[in-house]
């Protein structure tokens, strides 16, 4: 049996968002499947995802990531900030 390791409640949410991978950069599209207060888990349907980056909100409130794990389309990212 897997253990659970989030030191946070995660909620399921289906939100469109912005990932913004470098200062000045465009950011691009992709999909927030859960959250917690501690990061979120992810759908982008391209391939490099650098180790930090910024996720926009369809609030508009940005966030500082760090990718924790990825597996094909879909990855975790902590929140650092």
């Amino acid at each position: 049996m897997f253990e659970n390791r989030r030191k946070s409640e995660r909620r399921v949410c289906r939100s469109v968002a912005k990932i913004q991978i470098a200062s000045g950069s465009l950011p691009r599209d992709c999909m927030i499947t859960d959250i917690s207060s501690g990061g979120v888990k992810v759908i982008a349907e391209y391939l490099e995802i650098p180790p930090e980056f910024t996720i926009i909100f369809s609030t508009g409130n940005p966030r500082q990531c760090r990718l924790a794990w990825r597996i094909g389309h879909e990855f975790g990212a902590q929140f650092v900030d």
